[in-house]
């Protein structure tokens, strides 16, 4: 699961593909000629985007007649939401046992 987790973590850090990821969901599937239109990096940048995007488990593409057609996967997500909720729980837990120390309790 920590690999798919930094996989995710990863292919996030990138705004542009934080954008394609955004634009997919909204669209639910487009091409890689149409995610392009709307941004300032050539169809062939976006499709190295998408496949970073695609070895995290993000997304998901399919040919449809002469194109491929990419559309989010929610899984990778939440298993990665799932972990950063974990961590967040642990570190909540952590500091209210630091103020009780400090508050002398």
């Amino acid at each position: 699961m920590t690999d798919q987790v930094d996989e995710v973590i990863v292919a996030l850090s990138d705004p542009l593909r934080r954008q394609l990821l955004e634009r997919l969901s909204r669209l639910g599937s487009a091409s890689a000629t149409t995610l392009a239109e709307h941004l300032p990096v050539t169809r062939q940048a976006v499709v190295k985007h998408l496949v970073v995007l695609d070895r995290a488990g993000l997304v998901t593409g399919g040919r449809q007649g002469r194109e491929v057609r990419y559309a989010v996967r929610p899984e990778a997500l939440l298993v990665t939401a799932e972990w950063l909720r974990r961590v967040a729980a642990d570190w909540d837990s952590r500091l209210s046992a630091i103020k009780r120390l400090a508050e002398g309790g």
